[in-house]
């Protein structure tokens, strides 16, 4: 005999002898449940709607009182009578499907065979379950061990029977074991084995979602515990129960679509999983939009397909309009329901947030054609604001303005900038505007996006504008021509000399007005203006050597005021060149002098001459002794350069304090002359050390002087 016709006949045999064992029981109480485990529907090409197949025999053995029925195939229920009724007419029905009842008192499974109809996939519980029809290949057997099925979520009373294994070869001394994971391993107790019959039973409700295989072994042992039979392997699969709702990854997605997208545009997925068996319709979902907020223009502004989740516009392109619509904004409830979306299903629900995002659709238009101003003359900054409507969405760049000044400003004294904060164009002038110049200026603007214009839209005639500016005459003060104005003057000149001639001008030449001129600063009070007619005069002696003047130049300031209403005034700056005259004596450099009173040690000074002229009045100037007779005989002048000289002693002295006559000349036209006097200190000198203590000096040593002396000349 094959081993497959073997498997089978011991599957039967269980099956007999659990029926047997049922009924046995039964016998003595009632047994909750389905009373009849399988059924069986002869197929005859489909099945009308509401038309009842058949009854099925179920008893919680306490009235049946609030007992709920579950159909594995969504296209039939279980009426009130307890028929079997077809939902709607149906053909491909499949050849098996499963009937779960449930209530307080009882949770039990039955089968429905549809015999003669065409086999869908999977055709049976054990290709449902994925478990193969054939056994592991043993030569000789005497344990028959079939695969078990226990429908997850059962109720009590437990333990309850889910099958049976038999012995050829079971004698009185020998038992049942099980072993494995549920059996003796975690989560141990979940099966047991009755030691002499072999009835397998689960003490507890099972979870598929947490465990959907059980893999056992059993054995037989006598009741020393040797091994007689086994071990043979015992599969227990979990029957899945719809018990797990679907559930979105996120309660709240968000999307955007962009205004007049086509229809069909997709703009977001959902998905939704669910925890039941993906082989079963438990874990089939399909989705569905419930309810759309605001249902303006229309409540079917977006479809989901039902089985990928992916959301796409049904409303015309031309509707999706981001301007015209209600709200932005647009919120979606959207329903996940698994047994392939039946009735009997359960659902998960999230909510997609769809915004309706902007294109740059609308071109910027002028609230006006024509803008006005007016600004004075010689003034800055903002002088209008020019308004736009745009009615794309704010702070993005198909709404916010470019301004540009497309014609009326050669010489670029405009200037426009946008506002931030409401896209108004800010026009300002930049450069001073002259009423004399110009009384009107006319200004031709354009307007844009920063973002380019959707293809079907351009910039029409209220994209720009036309800006008319008059400028107001102000009252401007004098302007002096030129400024500085540069004269070269000789100083010492008398006073009341003609220095210069002031020139102003003022710019208001439309109006009559007289210039009165003043002086604004002059240092040294040298000058004086005619306030008419502008002369400037000298006052005072123009001195080149005064501390006023610097680099020979002396600077005053002068103002023109007009007789405008008010009054407006203008400065103007005077440089006057001071050329030298050889007014000023030269002097002697230093005033003192030591020499030792043995002409045999130092007995040689050096002087110079300095001039607070400049050259030619200066230098090279002559040194010479005083007229005094005799001193000629004690002191020798001799020239070294055109500043200095050295005078030498030609005898000794006393120590004490001379004062030497000299008379120095400077080299001007005509020369100046200076009688003046050089203090000579004669001092003792010994061994190169000066002691002038006497002569009232204090001692010094004469190399460190003469050294001193001669770096001067240099």
């Amino acid at each position: 005999m094959e081993f497959g016709t073997r498997i089978f006949i011991a599957f039967l045999v269980s099956q007999v002898v659990c029926t047997g064992a049922q009924e046995e029981e039964e016998k003595a109480e009632c047994v909750p449940g389905f009373q009849e485990k399988v059924y069986q529907v002869e197929y005859s090409g489909g099945f009308l709607k509401d038309v009842p197949l058949l009854q099925v025999v179920f008893d919680d053995c306490a009235g049946n009182e609030d007992a709920e029925f579950e159909v594995s195939n969504p296209d039939f229920l279980i009426d009130k009578n307890l028929n079997l009724v077809p939902r709607r007419d149906v053909i491909d029905s499949g050849d098996v499907m499963f009937v779960h009842g449930v209530n307080v008192h009882v949770d039990d499974m039955a089968q429905v065979t549809i015999m003669g109809a065409p086999s869908r996939s999977p055709q049976t519980l054990r290709e449902i379950l994925g478990l193969s029809d054939m056994m592991p290949h043993r030569s000789k057997r005497a344990l028959l061990v079939p695969p078990m099925f226990v429908p997850e979520n059962q109720r009590a009373p437990f333990p309850r029977l889910i099958g049976k294994v038999i012995s050829s070869d079971m004698k009185e001394d020998h038992i049942f074991c099980l072993m494995g994971r549920g059996a003796d391993q975690d989560p141990k107790g979940v099966f047991s084995i009755n030691r002499l019959t072999g009835d397998v039973a689960v003490s507890r409700a099972l979870d598929r979602e947490a465990i959907a295989y059980y893999h056992l072994q059993v054995s037989t042992t006598d009741l020393s515990g040797r091994l007689v039979e086994g071990p043979v392997d015992l599969d227990v699969s979990v029957i899945d129960q719809n018990d797990n709702r679907p559930v979105f990854k996120e309660p709240r997605y968000s999307g955007e679509v962009l205004e007049g997208s086509p229809t069909g545009t997709t703009v977001m997925t959902m998905t939704a999983y669910d925890a039941d068996d993906p082989n079963t319709d438990n874990a089939v979902l399909r989705y569905i939009i419930v309810r759309q907020l605001p249902d303006k223009p229309s409540p079917n502004m977006f479809y989901i397909d039902p089985e990928r989740g992916d959301i796409v516009t049904v409303i015309a392109p031309h509707q999706l309009d981001r301007e015209t619509l209600p709200t932005t904004q647009y919120e979606l409830e959207i329903v996940a329901k698994d047994m392939a979306g039946s009735e009997v299903g359960l659902t998960g629900t999230a909510t997609a947030t769809i915004t309706i995002t902007d294109r740059n659709d609308h071109a910027p238009e002028f609230t006006h054609s024509l803008f006005q101003a007016s600004v004075n003359e010689g003034s800055t900054g903002v002088v209008v604001n020019l308004t736009v409507d745009d009615r794309d969405d704010p702070a993005t760049g198909a709404w916010r303005a470019i301004y540009s000044i497309i014609n009326g400003d050669p010489n670029q004294n405009f200037e426009i900038q946008t506002n931030l904060d409401n896209n108004e164009g800010m026009l300002s002038v930049v450069k001073p505007l002259d009423y004399e110049s110009s009384m009107f200026h006319t200004l031709l603007i354009k307007v844009e996006n920063e973002d380019p214009l959707v293809p079907d839209v351009v910039y029409g005639p209220s994209s720009t504008a036309t800006v008319y500016i008059t400028v107001m005459d102000v009252n401007e003060g004098p302007v002096f021509f030129p400024d500085p104005l540069v004269v070269i003057r000789r100083e010492n000149i008398p006073v009341g000399s003609f220095v210069a001639m002031l020139n102003a001008s003022d710019p208001d030449y439309l109006q009559t007005q007289s210039i009165r001129f003043t002086v604004l600063r002059d240092p040294a009070d040298w000058l004086i203006v005619n306030p008419f007619k502008g002369n400037v005069t000298t006052r005072a002696i123009l001195d080149r050597e005064s501390p006023h003047v610097h680099n020979n130049q002396y600077t005053a300031l002068f103002m023109a005021t007009d007789n405008g209403s008010p009054p407006a005034s203008g400065t103007g700056m005077l440089i006057i060149t001071l050329e030298d005259e050889n007014d000023n004596a030269p002097y002697v450099f230093p005033s003192v002098a030591r020499v030792c009173e043995d002409a045999k040690d130092m007995n040689v000074v050096v002087i110079g001459g300095r001039d607070k002229d400049i050259h030619p009045n200066t230098d090279p100037f002559k040194i010479e002794l005083g007229k005094q007779p005799g001193l000629e005989k004690t002191w020798k002048i001799s020239r070294i350069n055109d500043t200095h000289s050295q005078i030498m002693l030609l005898h000794s002295l006393k120590k004490a304090n001379y004062n030497l006559p000299l008379v120095l000349t400077d080299s001007g036209v005509p020369p100046i002359s200076n009688n003046t006097e050089l203090k000579v200190q004669v001092c003792t000198c010994k061994k190169n050390r000066m002691d002038c203590s006497r002569a009232g000096s204090i001692q010094t040593n004469h190399l460190l002087l003469l050294g001193l002396v001669l770096l001067s000349i240099l």
